[in-house]
């Protein structure tokens, strides 16, 4: 009989770091449950443990202990290249600091994803399938700029597309308006909230209250372990 799992799902998750002589664990039996299609916001300070848990999320690292589902799979112990396969497919990322190669276009930036899964396009189609999504993010007349001739937003918009271009059901947002002003800041997450409402499970990662509240559901973590959501019910941990 197969069990019907959530989207995500992590059971007893522990993660612990060797420096010198030492174990150093960084997170604590976190269990937690993410529906597909919702929006939730991981929270915490500097060193609570909120990056190992969306790298861990994000298939980037594999946890100590603990068993992690996704989309129905166990991935949280599969091998580096196993996790990778999983990332192109299912995940996709979107960054503070853009990640943008400086002498590739917006377009070229966006498709480059596509050259590492098995999508099987043609080069035809998957600069039309660039094209389509620069266009959903509103850069139509910037496809052939470089990073540099584009501003903040702008490039963060490129990131998104650049992530969605896989169509993966999950995609993290990882600090995404910490090198960009308020307006454009509010500008990318009225973007996110869009994409929510097209189906996309949203996971925003971020140390402020401010861009949590954007998120429907809040998670917040601190010393490795989830405590009481600040913006809803404490989070079931068990």
């Amino acid at each position: 009989m197969t069990v019907q799992r959530k989207l995500i799902e992590l059971e007893n998750i522990g993660k612990v770091y060797r420096v010198g002589e030492m174990d150093v664990p960084v997170l604590r039996n976190i269990s937690l449950q993410i529906e597909k299609g919702e929006y939730v916001a991981l929270m915490g300070a500097s060193g609570s443990g909120k990056s190992t848990l969306m790298n861990i999320l994000g298939c980037l690292d594999r946890p100590t202990s603990g068993q992690y589902y996704l989309d129905g799979e166990e991935v949280g112990n599969l091998s580096g290249d196993a996790r990778a396969l999983v990332r192109n497919r299912k995940i996709g990322f979107v960054f503070q600091s853009f990640n943008l190669l400086a002498r590739t276009t917006a377009l070229d930036n966006v498709i480059m994803p596509l050259a590492y899964t098995n999508a099987k396009l043609s080069a035809k189609e998957a600069k039309q399938r660039g094209m389509e999504i620069l266009e959903r993010v509103g850069l139509k007349d910037r496809m052939k700029h470089f990073p540099s001739q584009l501003s903040g937003g702008q490039q963060q918009r490129v990131a998104i597309a650049r992530a969605l271009i896989n169509r993966p059901p999950v995609l993290f947002a990882d600090e995404p308006t910490g090198n960009l002003d308020s307006k454009t800041s509010v500008d990318v997450m009225n973007m996110f909230e869009e994409l929510h409402k097209e189906g996309i499970t949203m996971i925003l990662v971020t140390h402020s209250a401010e861009v949590a509240k954007c998120a429907k559901r809040t998670i917040q973590i601190r010393d490795g372990e989830i405590i009481k959501g600040i913006f809803g019910e404490e989070e079931k941990v068990s």
